[in-house]
This record gives structure tokens, sequence and C-alpha cells, in this order.
């Protein structure tokens, strides 16, 4: 049977785990939707970065909470997360499931809902369903619902809450650490990076460099192979058989960018 919830309305979850569908329909002015999970403590707030499960960090380290590929189903477009609540660690009390907009607000986002699933029968009816409104329309991250403890079990509660500032925003509001990239000119000195800064929002078009580091540029001109015994040789950016060239001289401009998850759309 399908519960079929109200905002601020809750269920009991008798499945051990979990898959939660966010799903809308597409369209020519409809941004793209991307769900997200924040894996929170007792106090509300995530224990590190590494609880923060979305497009650049979609798997949790302890692989019990996931992103699945999005998909293209007869209703419209989804995006999903699946959770092993049974498996979880008890210093995890909630799973908020959230919903962010790429390009516009949520007033462009037509028929969102988010569906329950127990994640080990396929095929089946939903467990409960949510149909989220935003209730100002300029919202540009939601929380769909959360999935909680209460004693030994799980429940999951229709949430709906918004915010216009985007995913960003919301991740700070659980304690993720977001740098904004910005400092007083190239000779001050770089500050330590906080192991959980976050850069803030690029492109989704964007590369990016592997954990965050940028690839040196080659040099415009390589330099020249020696010559071997007074005998001319034809310069060559590689060296024969093996030897390695000169180390370039560092670049004193280059600073390392803060770590953490990015907030990069791949």
């Amino acid at each position: 049977m399908t519960h079929a919830m109200l905002k601020g309305s809750n269920v009991p979850l008798e499945a051990p785990a979990v898959r939660a569908v966010l799903r809308w329909s597409p369209g020519a002015d409809v941004p793209d939707v991307d769900a997200s999970a924040l894996l929170l403590g007792a106090d509300g707030r995530v224990r590190s970065d590494e609880d923060f499960v979305f497009y650049n960090q979609p798997r949790h380290p302890s692989g019990l909470v996931r992103r699945l590929p999005k998909k293209r189903v007869a209703e419209g477009l989804t995006d999903t997360v699946e959770a092993d609540l049974a498996a979880l660690d008890r210093s995890v009390d909630r799973v908020l499931i959230t919903a962010s907009s790429d390009g516009a607000t949520f007033r462009a986002v037509r028929d969102l809902r988010i569906l329950l699933f127990d994640a080990a029968v396929s095929g089946a009816e939903p467990v409960a369903l949510f149909d989220v409104k935003p209730e100002t329309g300029e919202e540009t991250a939601i929380i769909c619902g959360e999935l909680y403890r209460r004693g030994d079990g799980w429940k999951f509660r229709a949430v709906g809450q918004g915010y216009p500032t985007g995913l960003v925003g919301l991740a700070t509001e659980y304690g993720i650490s977001v740098d904004d990239g910005e400092g007083d000119g190239a000779d001050s000195a770089p500050s330590t990076p906080s192991v959980s800064s976050v850069p803030q929002p690029l492109p989704r078009h964007m590369a990016q460099p592997a954990y965050g580091y940028p690839h040196p540029a080659p040099p415009a001109h390589p330099p020249a192979v020696q010559p071997s015994y007074g005998y001319p040789q034809p310069a060559s950016p590689q060296p024969a058989y093996g030897y390695p060239q000169p180390a370039p001289a560092p670049d004193p401009a280059f600073v390392l960018p803060p770590m953490g998850p990015q907030f990069i759309r791949p």
C-alpha cells in the first residue's frame, strides 16, 4: 500500500534499505534537478564532509548511501538516492533527501515528487509518495523528505522545506563549510584550508582537475637536449633512453586550492 503524504506527515518503515526517487516532468524551460543526501548526527549536523552525498561525491565512504544514475521513465525524469538504513552507524540519526535545481528556480519545475521504495523489492509499488511544492517559487534547493530513527526502527517524514541559496546554502545550514575562493590578492599568504571547505558552484560543463589540483601548463619552448661528446643532437621535448629532463622552476603564484567536496557540476 502506498501512503500519499502531506507536508509534515510521517510513516514507519519496515524495509531495511530504501530507494528515494525524485521524479519530475522535463521541458524546454525546466531546469535539471539533482538529488542529494546529508547524513546527520544527533546534533543535526554532518559529522564530516564525507556525510554529504551529491553529484560530485555520489557515494558515501561506507557504501551505504549512494546516488544512482538518472533515468528517463514514462512519467518523466528521475534521480535516485539509495540508503541501507539497517547497516548505518548508530551515530547517524537522520538522512535528508534533497533536490537542487540547475539554472532556474523550482517555480519552473513541474510535477516534482519523491517516491520511497523498498530497495530489496523490484517492481513493487512505492511505500510512500509526496508531491513537493515550492512555497515561494524562489527556491533553488528543497529538503524533500527525511529518513530518521525512532527507537530501533526508521521513519520517513515529508518535509518540503526550501532554500533560495541553492545547494551551497542548504549544505552550509547543516555543517558543510564553504570556501568562497576570495582572497586579498596574489601577495597575501594563503590560509590553511579547512578539511571541510567546499568551493562555490561552477557550471557543470567546466572540467575539474583530479581532487581540485590544477594541472601545470606545459612550457612554451621545451629545453634542447645537451649535445653528447661535442656532437650536436636535435632538440626534443623527450630525452632519449628515459633520461629525465630538468625540473622546471616552481611558479611563485601557484596556491593549493581548498580540499573537500567540489560544487562543480559534472
